[in-house]
């Protein structure tokens, strides 16, 4: 598929990120509890523009190196594996909850989806995960410039944006569960971490084949 590999298993991990909660969930949370269901709407709009942003950077980046070096871009692979990794352990030891719904002031829906966009744009984890992210799905033998990238970073995005606005339009309900039983964010995140660990397996045996 137009230089991607594993395209199923990018989705399933894709998907159990999105659901897992972090700086993004909790800002589209926080928003939707204080000012409502369209300030939440426009919480997800920003950050997933700002998620565009991250895409079409790391799409023209990697596609640069892998045409510049193909060696240079096995190694971004091999470093970008490792941080998947040990973001997988750190999620599984993890003991406390993200959570942490904070008093907001009423803000315009404007600001509210400036806000959003910055809050994703700045946040270099973003960056860096993209980055690292990415390229495990990429054949190293890619033809096809920065478009593999794209379809990966879209595709990411698309289901992020769903999940995101499912989210913001069940918050209060999403809070109250997250309140009442922390243990369910920390059993996510184990099984969460268990995924990436496991993709870096499951990828290594298919290259290897």
């Amino acid at each position: 598929m137009v230089g991607i590999t594993s395209y199923g298993l990018f989705l399933l991990t894709s998907l159990l990120m999105n659901i897992t909660p972090g700086t993004d969930t909790m800002y589209i949370v926080n928003r939707s509890v204080s000012q409502g269901k369209k300030a939440g709407i426009y919480s997800v709009l920003g950050i997933s523009t700002g998620a565009l942003v991250h895409t079409f950077m790391a799409a023209v980046g990697l596609s640069v190196i892998l045409t510049t070096s193909a060696l240079l871009f096995t190694l971004i692979k091999l470093i970008g594996a490792g941080y998947l990794i040990y973001l997988g352990i750190r999620m599984f030891i993890q003991k406390s909850s993200n959570v942490q719904l904070s008093n907001t002031n009423n803000l315009p829906l404007k600001k509210i989806y400036i806000q959003g966009f910055l809050t994703n744009v700045t946040n270099p984890k973003v960056a860096l995960f993209f980055i690292s992210f990415l390229p495990q799905f990429i054949s190293g033998d890619n033809t096809y410039g920065p478009l593999p990238f794209i379809i990966l970073g879209l595709s990411f995005v698309l289901t992020s944006t769903a999940w995101c606005l499912l989210v913001s339009i069940f918050a209060s309900l999403t809070t109250n569960k997250l309140r009442n039983n922390p243990k369910a964010e920390l059993i996510l995140n184990k099984i969460t971490g268990i995924i990436f660990i496991g993709l870096e397996i499951k990828l290594f045996q298919t290259k290897a084949s």
